[in-house]
C-alpha cells in the first residue's frame, strides 16, 4: 500500500449545492436569499449592533458615570517593598524603582505608608503620601522635591 494508492471513502466527498441553477437544483430562483429586503441583494452587510429598524440597546440605556480627561494614574508602591529590596542611604527614584522591577515605568509613582521602614534611604522623582512622608523623615531618610 502507498499513498498514491489511497482514496477516500464512499460518501466523504460530497459534491456542495450550486446556487442559482435554476429550479430543479433546490437553491434556484432566489438562491436561498429569500423574497425581497436588504439581505437578498448583493453589497449588503449589518454592523454588529444592528437590530433592525428598533432603537439599539445603546441608545436605549442611560449614560452613566464620568471619566476625568485630567485624571492622573499612579503605579502603587508600598514602603514594606522598598525596605526589602533597597540598602541603606540609596536613592530611591522612578529609574531605580525600574531596574528593581517595582514600578512599570508607564505612569508617575506614588508611595505609600504601608510596612515600617528602618532604613534612611533618598527619595526623589516620587509622590508621597503623608503618613509615608512621616515614616521616611522619621527614619532618618531625605526627600528632593
Amino acid at each position: 500500500m502507498e499513498l498514491s494508492s489511497l482514496k477516500s471513502w464512499p460518501g466523504a466527498k460530497k459534491k456542495t449545492r450550486r446556487r442559482g441553477r435554476g429550479i430543479g437544483s433546490a437553491r434556484g430562483r432566489y438562491s436561498g436569499r429569500g423574497n425581497k429586503g436588504a439581505k437578498s441583494r448583493s453589497g449588503t452587510t449589518y454592523h454588529l449592533f444592528f437590530e433592525g429598524g428598533q432603537t439599539p440597546l445603546v441608545r436605549r440605556l442611560p449614560k452613566v458615570g464620568f471619566t476625568s480627561l485630567s485624571k492622573k494614574e499612579y503605579d502603587i508602591v508600598n514602603l514594606e517593598i522598598i525596605e526589602k529590596k533597597y540598602k541603606e542611604n540609596e536613592t530611591v527614584s522612578p529609574e531605580t524603582l525600574k531596574e528593581k522591577g517595582l514600578a512599570d515605568g508607564k505612569c508617575a509613582i506614588k508611595i505609600l505608608a504601608k510596612g515600617e521602614l528602618k532604613k534612611a534611604l533618598n527619595f526623589s522623582g516620587t509622590a508621597l503620601s503623608q503618613s509615608a512622608r512621616e515614616k521616611i523623615l522619621s527614619a532618618g531618610g531625605k526627600i528632593d522635591a
